[in-house]
């Protein structure tokens, strides 16, 4: 039989696109996306020869989400990667100096022996208050250390490995908790009720000596006389919450950083660093004081005073200076945000205060996110732009110095005195999350992988994407990340035209998108790009990685000013012909869902979006939120200080131009933007006959970190909205 030349070529044309196909990876499924593996902590041990892995993933038969310890040893065969521990609600593991343990604490259960006729647990996954455990490296059941009901909010090892220092609110004893309740029931004393934080002292040997004579020798919360943990000595008392306990190199000190006792952001003054000094008694024990109750080292003396939230303090090798960086505020005069700069303070200075902070490295425009103290200075990982590099520096008056490694981000990083490794996150668009491990820091090219939790996504086809500059009306120049599906866009390739795009607004709003990779409810831009949409993800004034005054452009124009940036960017990308103005969408959450509800009232080109934990007033918001020192900056001054201002950069009160059907969600405890803010979006939307939905997560915060399904089920959500009204077909 003689084949045509047509039929031949055909023939040729399907044989390859089957072998293209089948070499082809499959994409990202909505399943999958929601197993991923996130690290929150990664923790070298002293010898540079092991790292502790803190993982939080879904586990969705319970409804929770997982938070176990993992151990990488180094050895002869390349090394091995073990669960450490498996309750699902371990984190914070610090190694002991000596490296023969790991501390963490946990809300693991902790059992107790019940009377015959007693009810099971039937909330199996609520677990406790946070308590200190022990583990050794080499594996076995954790050791409880602390017990009560008063959580643990902070804790260090001794230098000398031989005490643990903990701090908790003031424990009462029984008789104050039934007191308690016989008078006020379950009525909330707000503010009045509120209490400090006690620093107490645990020593090691003493407490291993009874757990091993009586391990299972545990009371119950309802039978003890007291929420103090048996052996624990007192060192110091704070009138505000502890957090961030350290011990100094050389043993001799502690430091602390206080935060305020609701946990709201109400004072600045609540937000400090304190340092005190420990006596040779509080730092080893004898036998003949071991059983002491009270062991009061010096009293806390605050090292800072400024009008900032300090952040992740690290002692320096001198046991002199404390380093740590900035949340919001400034650390040099009166409030203003600025990006996360590296700071440290004199502890030995005698007036500590501003005069003895000192700014790390001030000629680098972009934020420090994550840092270490080394033998040699600090290594770091900061942004500029879209990048998340690794740098390193030896003095406070140095530049940074950027190490050679690879384009993406580099996150949570540890080092140690004692080795030249290196031990970091990193990821890319293209590539998942996992952590590494370097010879030192000069190698980081060369860092191998000791984790691969989410090889599945390695295994998929991820979307690719670019950096993307335009002009703001102003003429300022702007910069965002562009996320294309899968198949439409290869470097050095022309990329795909006139596509439907959904504009990704990022929250903080200092914080900025880039060359990473993400898998969460929160940033699912991977996800929208599998289903078809080219996402926009726009770095707007406010954003971080550009200077601070790029970062303070926003004040007091507080939605104004960055929704002109991003419509700006949304018309450049048109006019370019990458995106199909027929098909636009947006969407984001907390700050991101601000701007959202924002935007929808400044245009009608955007044919749905979905918006979460997004405000579209000031002045209840100012009232309910927990972070109450950038609301009032933002918009210059309290609500009665700028009452225009409040209401000109609001939604609520140009509502009435909204045309674009909007998808709503909110966690029902959510403070940091009250779920009252959802409620009267969606009631707005109704009333003005604008097709719309309201999710609410019953239990969640502004976070969804209670039940992985509420996050799965959000984003399901959005994506069938985006698909009915933005005209997108789905691609899953």
């Amino acid at each position: 039989m003689k084949i045509s030349k047509h039929l031949l070529w055909l023939s040729v044309v399907l044989a390859s696109v089957s072998l293209a196909f089948a070499d082809s990876k499959p994409k990202l499924t909505l399943d999958e996306f929601f197993n991923s593996v996130s690290y929150s902590t990664v923790a070298l041990s002293p010898d540079g020869v092991s790292v502790v892995i803190g993982t939080e993933r879904a586990d969705w038969d319970r409804q929770i989400f997982r938070n176990d310890l993992w151990l990488y040893r180094d050895d002869a065969k390349g090394g091995s990667l073990i669960q450490l521990t498996q309750s699902g609600h371990d984190i914070d593991p610090k190694w002991s100096p000596d490296g023969r343990w790991i501390a963490f604490r946990s809300e693991r259960k902790v059992s107790f022996e019940k009377d015959s006729d007693s009810s099971d647990d039937k909330d199996d996954d609520k677990g406790e208050v946070s308590q200190v455990y022990l583990i050794s490296p080499a594996g076995g059941e954790a050791i409880p250390l602390t017990q009560g009901q008063e959580e643990v909010h902070t804790f260090s090892w001794s230098a000398d490995s031989r005490t643990i220092y903990f701090a908790t609110r003031n424990p009462w004893t029984k008789a104050q908790k039934d007191d308690y309740k016989k008078t006020w029931k379950d009525v909330v004393r707000y503010r009045t009720a509120e209490r400090g934080d006690t620093i107490f002292a645990i020593d090691l040997a003493a407490a291993l000596a009874s757990h091993a004579a009586a391990p299972a020798k545990l009371e119950s919360d309802a039978d003890k006389e007291s929420d103090l943990t048996p052996g624990a000595r007192t060192i110091a008392t704070s009138p505000l919450r502890v957090d961030d306990l350290m011990t100094s190199p050389d043993g001799s000190k502690l430091a602390f950083l206080s935060s305020a006792i609701n946990q709201r952001q109400e004072k600045f003054e609540d937000y400090e660093i304190y340092a005190l000094d420990l006596p040779s008694v509080a730092r080893a024990p004898s036998p003949a004081n071991a059983g002491s109750q009270t062991n009061l080292a010096s009293q806390p003396r605050q090292l800072t005073h400024n009008q900032a939230q300090e952040v992740s303090p690290r002692w320096a090798n001198d046991s002199r200076h404390v380093f740590f960086g900035v949340e919001v505020g400034d650390v040099t005069g009166p409030y203003r945000d600025l990006q996360p700069h590296l700071y440290w303070v004199d502890s030995e200075k005698p007036d500590s205060g501003t005069g003895a902070v000192e700014q790390w490295s001030k000629d680098f425009i972009g934020p420090v996110d994550h840092y270490s103290v080394t033998a040699d200075g600090v290594l770091a990982s900061a942004r500029l732009g879209t990048e998340v590099a690794m740098y390193s520096v030896a003095q406070p008056g140095q530049s940074l110095h950027k190490l050679n490694g690879w384009e993406g981000t580099y996150e949570i990083l540890s080092t140690t005195a004692h080795s030249p490794r290196v031990a970091f996150v990193h990821s890319s668009l293209r590539k998942p999350a996992e952590v590494y491990l370097a010879e030192s820091a000069d190698k980081l090219d060369q860092a191998r992988p000791i984790t691969s939790l989410n090889h599945l996504f390695a295994e998929r086809d991820l979307p690719q994407g670019k950096p993307y500059r335009w002009k703001a009306d102003d003429g300022t120049t702007v910069e965002g990340m562009l996320i294309y599906p899968p198949g439409s866009f290869e470097p050095g390739k022309p990329e795909a035209k006139h596509l439907p795009m959904f504009t990704f607004i990022h929250g903080g709003p200092a914080d900025a998108d880039g060359n990473h990779f993400e898998a969460d409810w929160y940033q699912w831009a991977a996800l929208a790009a599998t289903n078809g949409w080219l996402v926009f993800e726009p770095n707007y004034r406010g954003s971080t990685g550009y200077g601070d005054k790029f970062l303070q452009q926003i004040v007091p124009v507080i939605v104004s000013r960055p929704g002109k940036d991003i419509l700006a960017g949304v018309d450049a990308l048109v006019k370019d012909g990458i995106a199909d103005p027929d098909h636009l969408a947006v969407g984001g959450y907390s700050y991101g869902g601000y701007m959202t509800n924002w935007l929808i009232t400044q245009t009608t080109r955007f044919k749905a979006a979905v918006t979460g934990a997004g405000a579209v007033e000031h002045v209840g918001n100012w009232g309910n939120d927990d972070t109450t020192f950038d609301d009032a900056y933002f918009l210059g001054g309290r609500p009665w200080e700028a009452q225009q201002r409040y209401h000109d950069e609001a939604a609520i009160f140009q509502i009435d131009k909204v045309r674009t059907p909007t998808h709503i969600v909110g966690g029902a405890d959510d403070i940091r933007v009250a779920v009252l803010e959802d409620y009267l979006l969606e009631h707005a939307l109704y009333s003005l006959g604008v097709p719309n939905a309201l999710l609410i997560f019953p239990g969640e915060g502004h976070g969804l970190g209670k039940n992985p399904w509420h996050g799965k089920i959000k984003v399901r959500e959005e994506l069938k909205w985006l698909q009915k009204y933005g005209g997108v077909p789905s691609s899953n």
